[in-house]
């Protein structure tokens, strides 16, 4: 590309982990067993929320898309960085280095807004809950989901845009796990104060947005069942109780910045999504249950 030739940086070294030293083999144990058991457990719970007719609500609906997200966003560094651990130095093309930022970032925001979707849907359900299948139809859904990548882009793409705009003519070495974005852009030979501006106004947007959405969500629930009975009560804690779970992890575990903590963090709430969802909610679990059993059985006849 004319930009890579130009600036003299076609490619970007990503140091990783390095200095672990004989330790990075219990880390790619770590995250080679994790990212298997992300893949399954979020293949399990989209298979099931699309084959299981008793799990037609809008609520399995916003989960499978949750789970679908959190597929793709770990697999936009996991299988690098397992690659990483296996040789002595980590390369990635400028455009691939991009990428990998892009979909990094995009995916992670658009985590929290399908989140922010699913607070919405539990407010419907706990709030108004005779009106609630007039109101989460199918277009009201597909909307949602429609809203809660627009809104990704809308917060990642700027930011990603002005930092691969900039030039960068060595050094080339990412100090991170992946091609993070204020890592990246620390290697920019120019001014990037205004980069750095834009990019935590951006973050701020994201977070603040959909936290905001989250938060009033549960206000309102709480208002809602405050006069209620302790039956209802613990009806509603229940049915909110996996989601408040995942928020809580997803939105703690974000301020963390060191290497190992954000790899770590990377992997975490993709991991948990599925456990906490399958160990909360009864549904799922039979439905679970239902499709391993006939796969079994399937087995066994044949």
């Amino acid at each position: 590309a004319l930009w890579q030739e130009s600036d003299g940086v076609s490619f970007f070294i990503i140091q990783g982990l390095t200095s672990l030293g004989d330790k990075q083999m219990i880390l790619f144990v770590f995250l080679l067993l994790g990212y298997i058991i992300i893949l399954g457990g979020n293949s399990m719970i989209i298979f099931v929320a699309l084959t299981d007719p008793k799990l037609s609500s809008p609520m399995y609906f916003f989960l499978s898309n949750l789970s679908f997200v959190d597929m793709f966003y770990t697999t936009t560094t996991i299988p690098k960085m397992l690659s990483s651990f296996l040789s002595d130095t980590t390369t990635i093309s400028f455009l691939g280095c991009f990428l990998q930022m892009h979909f990094f970032v995009y995916l992670s925001v658009t985590s929290r807004a399908i989140l922010t979707v699913m607070a919405f849907d539990r407010y419907v359900a706990i709030c108004n809950p005779l009106r609630y299948t007039s109101i989460m139809t199918w277009p009201t859904r597909l909307l949602l989901i429609a809203g809660a990548w627009s809104f990704s882009t809308f917060c990642t793409l700027p930011p990603v845009i002005i930092t691969w705009m900039e030039p960068y003519c060595g050094p080339n070495v990412v100090r991170h796990g992946w091609c993070d974005l204020s890592s990246v852009r620390q290697l920019a030979c120019a001014d990037t104060s205004v980069d750095n501006i834009v990019s935590l106004s951006f973050a701020l947007v994201a977070l603040l947005t959909t936290g905001v959405l989250i938060l009033t969500s549960y206000v309102l629930i709480g208002f809602s069942i405050w006069m209620k009975g302790v039956t209802q009560r613990l009806k509603a804690f229940r049915t909110c109780a996996a989601h408040l779970t995942v928020v809580t992890i997803s939105y703690t575990s974000s301020s963390f910045v060191r290497i190992i903590v954000a790899v770590v963090y990377a992997v975490l709430t993709p991991f948990l999504n599925p456990v906490i969802y399958s160990l909360r909610n009864k549904e799922l679990r039979d439905s679970i249950r239902r499709t391993l059993s006939r796969g079994w059985n399937q087995k066994l006849s044949t």
